[in-house]
C-alpha cells in the first residue's frame, strides 16, 4: 500500500544527518501531523526520516514499517490534511452513534452523505438555510440523526448550526458535552445575546451547536414569538445550513411552530417502531402550518 505523503528528507548543511525539524517534517506533512498529534517522537521521527531515505518509501509506510503508528493512524492523518476530521474510539467522549465520527468509512455514514446530497439539491439555497428534524414519538433516535447530520454537514465545509428547539428534553449538548447554562430559550426572552452562547465544535469543521438553555415553562409560547424569526434571519446571514432539533411530535406541538418559520420540514421515522399513521398525522398537520415536507427519512439506530 502506498500512502500519499509530501514529506521529503532533507540533509543538514555539510553534516549528512537528517533533521527532524520543521524544515524536514513541514507544515501538513503525514511526518509534521504525527509529531503535532504526539503518535512519533523527534527521535521516532529520525528513525522513519532514515528508513525512507534508505528504501525509497514513504513516510507513512516507513512509519508503518518500523512499528510506530498504525493504519488508523494513517487514515487519521489524511482525514486532516483533507480538511475531513473524525475521532478515534473514545475521543471527545461523545456517543458511539455519533457514528459520522467515529465510523467515518462505514456504509451507515453512506445514508447521512446521501440524506445531505439530496438536501443541498432540494432545499439549502442562498434563501433556504434552516431545516426542522421532526419525529413522532421520543426515543426514536432524531436527535441523534439530526446530530450527525450537523457534523457531515460541517465536513463538506458548509458553515453548520445545529440548534437545540427541544426546550423540554434538550439532548444535544449532552451528545457535544456541553454546559446546558444559556442557550435558545434565554435568547428569545433576550436574557442572552445570540452570538455569547453558540458553542463552536472544535472536533469538526464549520460546526456550532445553539444549546436549548434554561429550560422554560412556557416552551410553545416562546418559539412563536417575534424574537424566534429575528434570530432565524440573523442566524441565516453567518451560516450556510441550520438544523432545528425540535420536540417530539406526540409531546407537543412545539415542532409545528419551529417548521412554519423555518418553511420546511424532514420527518424522521424509525424503523419498527414508528407506525404510518402516525407518519400521516403529523403530515397532514405540518402542511395544515405552512411548511413544506422536505422528505423523510427511516433509521434503525
Amino acid at each position: 500500500m502506498n500512502i500519499p505523503d509530501s514529506l521529503e528528507t532533507e540533509k543538514l548543511s555539510g553534516s549528512g544527518s537528517i533533521t527532524t525539524n520543521a524544515s524536514a517534517v513541514r507544515k501538513f506533512s503525514i511526518g509534521h501531523i504525527l509529531l503535532d498529534m504526539g503518535k512519533i517522537t523527534p527521535v521516532e521521527a529520525e528513525r522513519i526520516l532514515r528508513l525512507q531515505k534508505e528504501s525509497g518509501l514513504r513516510f507513512g509506510d516507513a512509519a508503518i514499517k518500523l512499528g510506530l503508528i498504525t493504519e488508523a493512524d494513517i487514515q487519521l492523518v489524511l482525514a486532516q490534511q483533507f480538511d475531513y476530521p473524525y475521532l478515534l474510539p473514545g475521543q471527545g467522549n461523545h456517543p458511539p452513534e455519533l457514528v459520522v465520527a467515529y465510523q467515518p468509512f462505514g456504509t451507515q455514514v453512506e445514508v447521512f452523505r446521501a440524506v445531505r446530497s439530496q438536501l443541498m439539491l432540494r432545499w439549502f439555497t442562498s434563501e433556504r438555510k434552516a431545516l426542522a428534524i421532526i419525529s413522532c414519538n421520543p426515543n426514536e433516535g432524531a436527535s441523534l440523526f439530526t446530530a450527525n447530520l450537523a457534523v457531515v454537514f460541517s465536513q463538506l465545509g458548509e458553515r453548520t448550526l445545529l440548534i437545540d428547539a427541544n426546550l423540554r428534553c434538550p439532548q444535544q449538548h449532552e451528545i457535544f458535552n456541553l454546559k446546558n447554562k444559556q442557550g435558545l430559550s434565554d435568547v428569545l426572552v433576550t436574557r442572552a445575546n445570540v452570538s455569547e452562547v453558540i458553542a463552536k465544535i472544535d472536533s469538526f469543521v464549520d460546526l456550532s451547536v445553539l444549546p436549548a438553555g434554561t429550560l422554560p415553562p412556557n416552551p410553545l409560547e416562546l418559539l412563536n414569538r417575534s424574537s424566534f424569526d429575528e434570530m432565524n434571519d440573523q442566524l441565516a446571514s453567518q451560516y450556510d445550513v441550520i438544523l432545528y432539533d425540535t420536540l417530539a411530535f406526540s409531546n407537543g406541538v412545539d415542532a409545528l411552530a419551529i417548521a412554519a418559520r423555518t418553511d420546511g420540514a424532514l420527518i424522521v421515522a424509525h424503523k419498527n417502531n414508528t407506525r404510518l399513521t402516525d407518519i400521516n398525522a403529523m403530515s397532514e398537520q405540518l402542511k395544515y402550518s405552512g411548511a413544506e415536507i422536505v422528505g423523510s427519512v427511516l433509521i434503525d439506530f
